[in-house]
């Protein structure tokens, strides 16, 4: 059985491993001139490859159990197996693992290892001009041939990394094949606000609790390091919110974060504080003095500013309910989101195929031998490893199920 693979990224590279492993005679079609690029940029060079811990909630999609009803059959556990038993050393930090060697080419070289064991046939700078559904295979119009195969696999990755959305992507093949897309936006990417005070603190790093508000409904709220840029706000919490943002500006609904600098005070308790420097705290000091020790001094002097105080006023001069009133700031400023950052700076997107228009074996349920693989899919998860682990379980599934003999939908 011959068997194309649409995609040489990590979920296309599991797919053909699995579907040759199989029994297959299998052919990757990259785009690109070398496979496996976006491998080598995940965590930082360092490739966190899966996670710990996996659970439903740590992935979005319009179809619920993402977990179950796929990421069980193909585990974190199966994953590991899959590159130790290749000889690799693993270390797992925080409930994150990454390749001992802290090395994204790791992953990458094993992969092509395998892809040559097993007789994968690879052909770069191979970018369909069509795909033709002819029953019962497909017929795949490349610039100068054609290729027929008995099944295919897209797994053509999405636009997240890509400075221009190529019309020849895999959405489009799936449009074109009958499917139905869920609306793509970027995801795991930096937000843009409208607010002008960003570029005085530009730069500064800070543990924070981020809530996320569309048209005033709290969505979702995320913990860790908040890293303030002349242009919004970044950093692991605003990856994890940003899909949920992405969703709300493709609405055109009202989109604002909150920003807890100080999430480990409660009210109460931060108004304590405040009182008792104000009680301790000279009156010939100015009002910059008073903030110092609080929080970043660029921040300090944002907080003064928006309630219209100067840094050099002598505190006997305010009221404590103006002091009181600027250290409030500091448990919810409010923050006007305006866009996402583009497609360029996302780790990954939101959207695709819908996950109803296929079965548990990841096959399409409109062309019959017709598989789909990784971000072309409406999953998303978030940030530590789970997106590739995504990948590794749909590029497995799809792979495994398009190598069968059986050509019934499981439904």
């Amino acid at each position: 059985m011959k068997i194309g693979v649409v995609g040489g990224g990590a979920s296309g590279i599991m797919a053909a491993i699995t579907a040759a492993d199989y029994g297959a005679e299998v052919t990757i079609l990259e785009k690109n001139d070398r496979i496996g690029k976006k491998i080598l940029a995940t965590g930082n060079g360092k490739c966190n490859f899966t996670n710990k811990s996996l659970k439903n909630t740590d992935y979005n999609s319009q179809t619920a159990n993402i977990y179950g009803d796929y990421i069980s059959q193909y585990d974190q556990e199966r994953v590991l197996s899959f590159f130790t038993n290749k000889g690799m050393l693993a270390k797992e930090r925080n409930g994150y693992y990454y390749p001992r060697s802290e090395q994204a080419s790791t992953i990458l070289d094993i992969l092509r290892k395998k892809l040559q064991e097993s007789g994968v046939k690879i052909l770069t700078m191979a970018c369909p001009r069509a795909i033709i559904s002819k029953a019962p295979g497909f017929t795949v119009c490349l610039n100068e041939q054609e290729l027929y195969f008995d099944r295919l696999i897209l797994a053509c990755g999405s636009f997240a990394g890509e400075r221009k959305q190529n019309e020849f992507s895999g959405y489009h093949y799936a449009k074109k094949l009958g499917h139905t897309l869920i609306p793509v936006v970027p995801a795991l990417v930096q937000l843009r606000a409208k607010d002008k005070e960003f570029r005085s603190i530009s730069g500064v790093r800070c543990e924070a609790e981020v809530a996320l508000y569309i048209d005033g409904k709290s969505v979702s709220t995320e913990c860790g390091e908040l890293q303030l840029t002349d242009y919004g706000i970044s950093g692991i919490p605003v990856f994890q919110l940003s899909r949920f943002a992405a969703y709300g500006l493709y609405e055109k609904r009202l989109v604002t974060a909150i920003i807890d600098f100080l999430p480990e005070y409660d009210r109460k308790c931060w108004r304590a504080v405040v009182e008792q420097k104000w009680n301790a705290c000279p009156k010939s000091a100015t009002v910059e003095e008073f903030f110092l020790g609080f929080l970043h001094k660029k921040l300090n002097g944002m907080f003064i500013r928006l309630e219209n105080l100067k840094p050099g006023m002598p505190l006997k001069a305010c009221s404590f309910e103006q002091i009181w009133r600027a250290c409030l700031r500091i448990k919810g400023w409010e923050v006007h989101i305006e866009s996402t950052n583009p497609f360029e700076y996302a780790q990954v997107c939101a959207g695709g195929v819908s996950m109803e228009e296929v079965s548990l074996k990841l096959e399409s349920l409109k062309q019959r031998g017709l598989f789909f693989a990784g971000e072309m899919l409406d999953v998303d998860g978030r940030c530590g490893g789970y997106n590739l682990q995504w990948a590794w379980t749909s590029g497995y599934l799809a792979g495994k199920y398009a190598a069968e003999k059986n050509e019934q939908h499981l439904r």
